[in-house]
């Protein structure tokens, strides 16, 4: 228990010596010597204005139970972040499904209770809340624009070892991967910051403080390979899960990619967005399989409104009475079709 989840799946040369090789003075202040230098500069106050930033909110979770002697008796560790000062923080669904007792460790050396608020298994999200106010907390951002080879820093407690940081840069967007209990999560963020077990639940950052996901998993056995959910995904999950202690779906029976859509198509068809969603598998008894769509469509909106990503349908169907048809655009082959789909409620497992 919270370890993140395992999927099974420079230096210079000089110059060789001789009659004609100079001997190396260190850069040239003249040179891109000394720009490099400043780009490393900037780099490293970047960092440290983040975690500078965000640190206070970022706590150490301890699942444990109750000792013979009425003491907490930790039994596992994971990460998470406050992003309310009232107590709200964010974690991992597998940090702290099935414990008994939780408590959450701060940077200012204090430890708290904590409550569960509530679990999402589709998107391995969970909100605890301790009792207490005025607390440092971080802000989710918008992880819809985030891009390929941005810079990214990961903080957390892995091993134990609180307020851990590491860097690297977003090398994937739209994965797609199976959580420990075989639960497909769509639409995760892949980078190169080094996570390790108890990393889970803490918070994926940009260069200016804000959250752009929740770190979730990495792939055994392999370096540089990470995976976290999206903030937008989190922002709306974590929305439910106050009002209502659980994430109600309307489910259409699809596993979605976001994909870009040819500009002909677009000005053809006069369309919002530059983006949708493929279908690339579908649950034979689903919904959407039902209605006589198929793998290869590509959805552009439903009842009427522009989907671009998996996150806007998530927030549609989460909106959208169970059992109530809806009307479903997609695109096959080049062809326009529209299909009426019944949405049935998603089993929360």
């Amino acid at each position: 228990m919270g370890k993140p989840i395992k999927v099974p799946v420079s230096w210079h040369e000089a110059p060789a010596g001789g009659e004609d090789s100079a001997p190396f003075s260190g850069p040239d202040e003249t040179s891109s010597g000394l720009q490099d230098s400043e780009l490393l500069d900037a780099y490293s106050r970047a960092v440290i204005g983040v975690v500078g930033a965000v640190g206070p909110s970022v706590v150490s979770i301890s699942i444990g139970k109750t000792s013979k002697a009425d003491e907490f008796e930790p039994v596992g560790a994971g990460s998470g972040f406050v992003i309310a000062p009232d107590g709200y923080i964010v974690t991992n669904r597998h940090v702290v499904q099935d414990a008994p007792k939780i408590e959450a460790a701060f940077t200012d050396g204090s430890r708290r209770k904590a409550t569960l608020v509530g679990m999402d298994p589709s998107t391995d999200l969970a909100l605890i809340s301790v009792n207490a106010s005025g607390l440092p907390f971080a802000r989710l951002g918008e992880s819809g624009g985030l891009k390929v080879g941005q810079l990214v820093i990961a903080t957390g407690n892995p091993f134990g070892f609180q307020s851990t940081v590491s860097t690297g840069v977003i090398s994937a967007l739209g994965r797609a991967l199976r959580s420990q209990q075989g639960r497909l999560i769509e639409n995760v963020i892949q980078h190169t910051a080094p996570l390790n077990p108890g990393n889970s639940g803490g918070p994926l950052l940009d260069s200016r403080a804000r959250v752009v996901g929740i770190n979730t998993a990495i792939i055994a056995m392999a370096q540089g390979i990470g995976f976290s959910i999206p903030a937008d995904t989190a922002r709306w999950v974590v929305s439910q899960l106050i009002s209502q202690g659980r994430v109600r779906r309307s489910y259409l029976g699809i596993v979605g990619l976001r994909r870009p859509l040819d500009r002909r198509f677009v000005r053809f068809y006069q369309l919002a967005r530059d983006h949708a969603v493929e279908v690339v598998s579908m649950d034979d008894a689903g919904p959407a399989k039902k209605a006589g769509l198929r793998v290869g469509d590509i959805i552009l909106n439903l009842d009427g409104e522009s989907v671009s990503s998996i996150d806007d349908i998530y927030r549609i169907l989460g909106e959208w009475p169970v059992g109530e048809a809806m009307k479903v655009s997609a695109l096959r082959g080049k062809n326009l079709k529209e299909f009426s789909v019944t949405p049935i409620e998603a089993a929360i497992t």
